[in-house]
């Protein structure tokens, strides 16, 4: 089973956003990580651009710090020591990937992090991505506010830091149920926006939080560094941040190969997202037609997709094998089915 993301046409012309979603889809071809949400086809229909996608029912990340919390440290908010670190192993693992194919992830949040039906985590949502020659630096501003890094808002030219910096904006918020530059949300005190970014400029985080010990504190003060060069992920050359202590008791190769059990498993008859009746209905975009570029431009997004894991699941499955056997005959229909059914799949 697959999940299908479609974007809205109109939409997607009248907020300019035909740039983004085409760079999105290029990058989702790329990626072969099981820590990246993949994409499995592209195609459009009158009204939609779609992809399909990796299915992840197990919900995201802030939807399991915010409304299921950990009973068992007395808090109602936040997850469980032993699942933030394996969460945190993969995401790390899937940054990691994108950065060696020079994208920039630029959207990293717990939002962002979905759970499968296993409970393996996955980034999704590349919509702010880029891909960036080796060694050129960008300033363009781009994120999420609580997330951004001091680079990103003081426009210095950057390079991967910013993931890692909102990589320990989110260890940060899944211990404690809030991002350290914007503190518990109240009903009496609204930051504002203008505020969380002098504090991520000029201020250091909080620890008031019970369930911060010493190696949680040392990691996220580690990827919270102002100075780039000091950061982890960018500091040493660049060394790798899963050889920080905090993930000592993780087998990276045996991660990577998906074989490590998460320490916690969705059950299947639960939906963890919010009541989708609270979901309001778009309103009906009007005044929009396409034109020749338009639709040079659904054409060019549409043209499918032979991504790496879809190839995998074609040979596993053996279905490659039944498609291009010559002597493998169609079930009826189209008379000429007989004919097409040994065509080849070129992978």
């Amino acid at each position: 089973m697959y999940a299908c993301k479609k974007l809205c046409k109109k939409r997607l012309k009248k907020k300019g956003g035909e740039k983004m979603a085409l760079l999105e889809k290029q990058i989702l071809e790329k990626v072969n990580s099981l820590f990246l949400v993949n994409l499995g086809y592209a195609y459009d229909t009158n009204t939609h651009l779609c992809l399909v996608m990796t299915l992840m029912n197990g919900g995201d990340l802030r939807y399991h710090i915010y409304n299921i919390g950990y009973d068992g440290r007395g808090v109602d908010k936040g997850i469980e020591m032993k699942r933030i670190i394996h969460y945190t192993a993969q995401i790390t693992t899937g940054i990691m990937h994108l950065h060696e194919m020079n994208v920039i992830y630029r959207d990293m949040k717990p939002e962002n992090v979905l759970l499968d039906s296993f409970g393996q985590c996955r980034l999704s949502d590349l919509g702010l991505a880029v891909e960036i020659v080796p060694e050129k630096t960008i300033t363009q501003m781009a994120g999420t506010g609580a997330y951004m890094a001091p680079e990103l808002l003081t426009k210095t030219p950057y390079r991967t830091s910013v993931d890692w910096w909102a990589l320990g904006c989110s260890i940060y918020e899944m211990v404690a149920g809030y991002t350290p530059f914007k503190g518990p949300e109240s009903k009496k005190e609204k930051v504002e926006k203008e505020e969380v970014q002098r504090r991520i400029q000029n201020e250091e985080p909080k620890w008031e939080h019970k369930c911060f010990d010493a190696p949680t504190k040392d990691v996220i003060q580690q990827f919270l560094k102002k100075k780039i060069e000091e950061r982890l992920g960018i500091k040493n050359n660049m060394e790798d941040p899963r050889k920080h202590e905090w993930f000592k008791n993780i087998n990276f190769p045996r991660l990577e190969a998906g074989l490590v059990d998460p320490p916690w498993v969705p059950k299947p008859n639960v939906v963890y997202a919010k009541d989708t009746d609270d979901i309001a209905e778009f309103s009906e975009i009007k005044g929009i037609e396409f034109d020749a570029n338009d639709n040079k431009f659904f054409k060019e997004f549409s043209t499918g997709a032979v991504p790496i894991q879809w190839q995998t699941e074609m040979i596993e499955t053996k279905l490659f094998d039944e498609l291009n056997d010559p002597n493998r005959k169609a079930d009826g229909g189209d008379p000429d089915d007989e004919k097409k059914s040994g065509t080849c799949i070129l992978l």
